[in-house]
């Protein structure tokens, strides 16, 4: 049974840090995708990072030069670590996995974590 279990999320102001952790269980880790992905209310849930198998990586255009992604294949735990967050950062942050090859789309993402909650305040 696969698991995803995120921690580090937190209030912070304006260009403060985060670094967002998922454990990873129940599944051959290496062999899927992982990926980030935000969902702040009244809105749809976006992808904000994906790390593929053989590490390609993936970032949104809002993101990109401030957040990083990363994993630990020895304990099987995905990274997003933010830095200088906006107020616009402010959502609900999950992690997913998907075997083989990561999408942009959220449906087609089998398993997911319950989620993270980022506040960014200005």
């Amino acid at each position: 049974q696969v698991q995803l279990v995120e921690s580090g999320g937190g209030s912070v102001q304006a260009g403060g840090s985060l670094r967002l952790s998922c454990v990873a269980s129940g599944y051959t880790y290496s062999s899927y995708c992982m990926g980030w992905f935000r969902q702040a209310p009244g809105k749809e849930r976006e992808g904000v990072a994906i790390i593929n198998i053989g590490d390609i990586i993936r970032y949104a255009p809002s993101v990109k030069g401030r957040f990083t992604i990363s994993k630990d294949n020895s304990k099987n735990i995905l990274y997003l670590q933010m830095n200088n967050l906006k107020p616009e950062d402010t959502s609900m942050y999950f992690c997913a996995a998907r075997p083989l090859i990561g999408t942009e789309y959220p449906a087609q993402w089998p398993y997911w974590g319950q989620g993270t909650q980022v506040t960014v305040s200005s």
